[in-house]
């Protein structure tokens, strides 16, 4: 009997008035993989994390997460069920310290349910921000931050809430190339499980919409590639870039 998928999306069809966004997207991924989600401008990647993650509700189609139909269900719901998800437009508490907009996720019931390994909120939210690199600014306000930071602040926040999926929206956006690095080499090990996902054998499994494919390419395992809301490919980093469907609809001929 073949296992059962970890994630698994079938049909998924989402429309904006006379706009297709995700044009009956269907694929599934293990608990261990890592995946690439590229595409031009548009092509519909922001919108179907945003319908895993329960924000927006499919038009048709279905989402199955651990086996368990998660199509329509709440966000905060998803949440607790172990999703996670970043997102390009960060939205802090901009007047409240950095460890308190993390602190926040800590507060989460799943969270809490998950960090017995902790007896105070503040050391588990400092740790989230030791992963991401900025525990030195956690007593700063939100409001301080560069948009660089910021996006280090979204990355600590969603994985304060402990999820066994974690869904990044340019996660290297805003960063400087030592940067991008740095944080390129922090979400390989949480995946592994180590530093914040000590707790666990095993980290999050991981889908990760990013435009600076080179680094992309180094920690992903397998690349999806939409295009005007529609699969056009699926496989390992070096198919893609090896893809002419692929390099006529966004790589250029220059590939990466």
């Amino acid at each position: 009997m073949a296992a059962q998928p970890f994630l698994e999306i079938s049909g998924l069809h989402k429309d904006f008035g006379g706009l297709t966004a995700t044009n009956e997207v269907s694929f599934s991924m293990g608990r261990d993989e890592i995946i690439g989600l590229i595409g031009p401008n548009g092509a519909g990647k922001t919108t179907l994390v945003r319908l895993i993650s329960g924000i927006l509700h499919p038009d048709r189609g279905k989402i199955r997460f651990k086996g368990k139909n998660i199509t329509g269900k709440k966000t905060w719901d998803i949440v607790n069920m172990g999703i996670a998800c970043t997102f390009q437009n960060m939205r802090p508490f901009r007047r409240l310290p950095i460890i308190a907009n993390v602190m926040v996720s800590c507060l989460s019931p799943r969270a809490m349910k998950r960090g017995e390994w902790v007896k105070k909120v503040e050391a588990k939210a400092m740790d989230a921000l030791e992963f991401a690199g900025i525990s030195d600014m956690a007593l700063e306000k939100a409001s301080t931050l560069s948009q660089g930071d910021l996006k280090r602040l979204e990355v600590a926040r969603a994985v304060a809430t402990e999820p066994e999926l974690l869904l990044l929206d340019e996660p290297f956006g805003g960063l400087s190339p030592a940067e991008t690095d740095l944080m390129a080499k922090s979400i390989a090990r949480l995946h592994k499980g180590g530093r914040f996902g000590r707790l666990h054998s095993e980290g999050p499994a991981m889908i990760i919409i990013e435009h600076k494919l080179a680094q992309l390419m180094k920690i992903v395992d397998r690349i999806i590639v939409l295009d005007f809301g529609t699969i056009i490919a699926d496989g390992t980093p070096e198919k893609i870039v090896a893809n002419p469907e692929v390099i006529e609809a966004y790589l250029g001929e220059g590939g990466v």
